[in-house]
């Protein structure tokens, strides 16, 4: 059931986008199939990076595949505060897995990616912000992990292919190698 910290991102948005030009990595909707927690094999990590809420995570990352944190959430949660005197790159791991999914900001300021993002309502990602090993476009528009983990859409501009990522979706602790 879609909840006030959701919107609905339909379909009706991508049905001109097949495919994505390189360097995305498209990837099979057969990623998103069922598996035995939604669409991941694993539920949403504990106490998420940012104060971000773990069972809107978990509604959003793996039982969902057209809605949408509530636009600007990001700014309701800490991450402007704990990352606006970061001045390097900020590691955004996957909310199930822990798995390194945007490194950003590259090729911009962190004030160019917070302005981006405040612009679009969403993380705002360009492609050279992701990585590819771990990360997916379908041709739909959806992006997600390798794992089944919904991470929201790409949604082009004339600057290029741009992802708006749900924070829930890429707060998570990086693994333990």
């Amino acid at each position: 059931a879609k909840t006030s910290e959701e919107i609905d991102v339909t379909a009706s948005h991508f049905e001109k986008m097949p495919t994505f030009p390189s360097p995305a990595v498209m990837g099979d909707p057969s990623i998103m199939s069922q598996k035995s927690h939604g669409t991941s094999n694993t539920a949403v990590q504990k106490n998420l990076r940012w104060g971000c809420d773990s069972k809107t995570a978990d509604r959003i990352c793996n039982f969902n595949r057209h809605y949408a944190e509530h636009s600007g959430y990001f700014e309701k949660t800490n991450f402007v505060e704990e990352e606006s005197g970061n001045e390097g790159e900020i590691y955004f791991h996957d909310s199930n897995t822990g798995k390194l999914l945007f490194v950003a900001p590259k090729g911009r300021s962190f004030r160019d990616f917070l302005f981006e993002s405040r612009n679009h309502g969403w993380p705002s990602f360009r492609d050279e912000e992701v990585v590819w090993e771990n990360v997916r476009c379908l041709p739909d528009g959806e992006t997600v992990s390798v794992d089944g983990t919904h991470l929201g859409h790409n949604l082009p501009d004339k600057k290029g292919s741009r992802y708006c990522i749900n924070l829930v979706c890429v707060a998570g602790k990086p693994i333990e190698e």
